[in-house]
């Protein structure tokens, strides 16, 4: 863990009496030496450095948690290019009295409302990282328009936070959270906070010393400050559950919003202090365009060369009332707009354009056109580091169309996490269940016709193989169904477990229940519509009706046996199972590649179990060809069905396969996501990618829609 040594400091007071009467001193230098002068002796000492606290302690694992975001949000900045070419200014002022009631008169801001304060990125923030020190108990909100910078004001905020922060583990530990996919109708703030530390942090995930998680033993303690990202994203209808919650909590927060939705919501009730993001001006715009570019700063002529940003530039300046340069410069005043209309025109192309009031005649359709345009110029320019080799060539026309896809998918789910275990489930239930009823069906009777084929009549064992896939698809269809609705947002949560050598008796006993009955659950889908379906196929042939009752009840008793085999076997792996308590962060990536391991690993499990226990009970009443066929394909076709049911199996069936089988998804998909990841389309947060910014995700899924129609 990285860290700074800190000094073990003496009494505030440079003097004070020692026992004997004397008076002492103590001086320290940078070197962690130190002068102790007593009387008229001096001394030389070295004063230690204090000891960081054990790793395996509520200090030590905040400051690990200190660590691993430190190293996220470095990336992060880097992956963005916050830096380049260099900052923009953020100003500030007092949030209105509306949302803060008299909360805001303990700000140093209050008395300055008529004159926006400039907020320094360079720096360490002193000024807000002050105003947050005065919001006792620690609570402070950020407005803003949309692109105004909230986003990357928070970050730099965290950054300053946790550079301050000393080794002892006391501080509270800044971490963002994006607070869209919160919904306060079904999980307390607080348990929401600690169910996203333990997906994106693992290591928080284990036993803490009371018994509960580190993650919750932090969140309980006052160690995580939670910078809530995007209140004004939450789901439609939810503000005011939000609200409730927020009002309520104690937990140290900086919360983000844009100012319009906080109003509808908040009422007459005043949340808690606030400062409000103001507009840039024109010449933090032009500083920074002409700055990006190693332009001189334009004069007040016309002499300049009708082309580049100087020219456009200096007509701002000169001619404000145009509507060509007042639609421009209207465009110019957030971080957002500002830093598009540079990448975008970066790479030769003349930014004279923008004046053209024929085709921009509003501030509307210029910033449609940078949001147009912003796919393109990064699928043009690859800035990334990342070897030519690991390079994917796509083309920014088929870009566009996915990531329209992937935008109209995450407003549909009213969301701004692209989860790949949710990837697929904004379409209807009945087509999700259609393509995993199709997928599971043709995958086993696959399977079913090269085992039967080896050892049985080809006629009958063609029959024997379309009723089953028939059978398959269809129980298959419907547990993926019954199994959607039962899971909050219709999609199956990616398991935090992975697979070890050691057992543990605990995980048996906590799943011994809950997977017995989904086994059963389960069995009983199978056992109906096998029963169902053999039941018919006996009336077809004019079998009496006693013959026919006799062979459903055969198949839903097989059903249960089989469900409670299932949930059995599952219960009793779960002895190898183990929470990932990695000590690095968890990327989308690392979350998809355990889920899978995990997966495939209970998948194998029910299949040689279940397999072997039926292949040698048809083996000792059929015989042994008939029992290993047999055994071999019950097998083969629990374990793929059961597959499908997981989330790493949804991810295959619906993202891997029937998504770029339709054209809306490229066949890689995970490359796809980390390329537009790598190009500054997309940015990563914790275990999900989100849009670098919500008006392009809007974009995007507005012209997706109208190509679709």
């Amino acid at each position: 863990m990285s860290g700074r040594p800190g000094l073990q400091k003496p009494d505030p007071a440079e003097h004070k009496p020692d026992q004997s009467g004397g008076d002492r001193s103590v001086k320290v230098d940078g070197d962690n030496h130190g002068i102790v002068s007593t009387g008229d002796n001096a001394n030389n000492v070295l004063i230690l450095p204090a000891a960081r606290p054990a790793e395996n302690s509520l200090a030590g694992k905040a400051n690990l948690l200190a660590d691993r975001v430190s190293d996220v949000l470095k990336r992060e900045e880097e992956q963005q290019r916050l830096w380049d070419p260099a900052p923009l200014p953020v100003r500030c002022r007092p949030a209105p009295s509306m949302l803060t009631g008299r909360r805001n008169s303990i700000l140093d801001v209050s008395a300055e409302a008529a004159a926006p304060l400039p907020l320094d990125l360079t720096g360490p923030l002193e000024k807000i990282a002050a105003v947050y020190e005065g919001t006792k108990p620690g609570r402070l909100m950020v407005l803003g328009r949309a692109g105004s910078g909230k986003t990357i004001l928070v970050r730099r905020f965290a950054r300053a936070r946790l550079e301050a922060r000393t080794p002892t583990g006391e501080a509270p530990v800044p971490v963002i959270f994006s607070l869209g996919s919160w919904n306060p109708t079904t999980t307390p703030l607080r348990d929401w906070l600690i169910d996203r530390l333990e997906r994106d942090h693992p290591f928080l995930a284990g036993a803490g010393p009371d018994g509960s998680t580190w993650a919750a033993a932090l969140v309980g303690a006052d160690r995580v400050l939670a910078i809530l990202d995007g209140f004004d994203e939450i789901a439609d209808g939810l503000h005011e559950a939000a609200l409730l919650d927020l009002r309520a909590t104690t937990v140290p927060l900086l919360m983000t919003s844009r100012r319009a939705e906080l109003e509808a919501a908040v009422g007459t009730t005043a949340l808690f202090a606030g400062i409000e993001l103001t507009d840039l001006t024109l010449d933090d715009s032009v500083n920074y365009l002409l700055h990006a570019t190693n332009t001189p700063a334009p004069d007040t002529t016309d002499t300049t060369t009708p082309t580049g940003w100087e020219y456009v530039l200096n007509k701002l300046r000169r001619h404000p009332d145009k509507p060509a340069c007042a639609n421009l410069a209207a465009v110019l005043t957030t971080p957002l707009m500002v830093t598009l209309a540079h990448t975008v025109y970066k790479s030769g192309r003349d930014p004279v354009k923008l004046l053209e009031i024929e085709e921009f005649s509003t501030r509307g359709a210029l910033e449609d056109h940078l949001l147009d345009n912003f796919v393109p110029t990064a699928y043009d320019r690859f800035l990334s580091t990342r070897p030519a080799a690991k390079r994917r060539p796509w083309r920014a026309e088929r870009a566009r169309h996915w990531l329209g896809y992937l935008a109209t998918h995450l407003k549909k789910l009213d969301t701004h996490d692209i989860e790949w275990w949710r990837l697929g489930t904004a379409m209807s239930l009945s087509s999700r269940m259609l393509v995993s009823g199709v997928t599971s069906g043709l995958v086993s009777g696959t399977m079913l016709g090269l085992v039967f084929g080896l050892t049985t009549e080809p006629r009958v064992a063609s029959v024997s193989v379309l009723l089953n896939v028939l059978g398959i698809g269809l129980t298959f269809g419907l547990m993926h169904g019954f199994g959607s609705k039962l899971k909050v947002g219709g999609a199956f949560e990616p398991s935090r477990m992975h697979i070890q050598i050691r057992g543990g008796a605990k995980r048996v006993k906590e799943s011994f229940l809950p997977r017995i009955r989904g086994g059963l659950a389960g069995g009983l889908v199978f056992g109906v519509v096998f029963g169902l379906g053999m039941a018919v196929y006996a009336g077809l042939l004019d079998f009496p009706w006693t013959v026919i009752a006799l062979e459903f009840g055969k198949w839903l008793v097989s059903g249960l046996a089989l469900g409670l085999s299932v949930g059995l076997i599952l219960a009793l792996v779960a002895g190898l199972e183990a929470v990932i308590e990695t000590k690095s962060s968890v990327s989308p990536s690392d979350l998809l590649h355990t889920n899978r391991t995990t997966v495939l690993a209970q998948v194998l499990a029910v299949g040689l179990a279940l397999g072997l226990g039926f292949g040698i009970v048809v083996a000792l009443v059929n015989g042994f060809a008939l029992g290993v066929t047999s055994g071999l394909a019950s097998g083969l076709v629990v374990g793929l069905g059961l597959g499908t049911l997981t989330a790493w199996g949804r991810w295959v069936v619906l993202v891997r396969v029937w998504l770029p089988l339709t054209g809306r998804l490229p066949w890689a998909v995970n490359a796809f996501l980390d390329d537009a990841y790598q190009r500054g389309v997309l940015r990563q947060v914790g275990a999900v990618y989100q849009f670098r910014h919500a008006r392009l995700r809007d974009r995007l899924a507005e012209v997706y829609e109208q190509h679709e129609q």
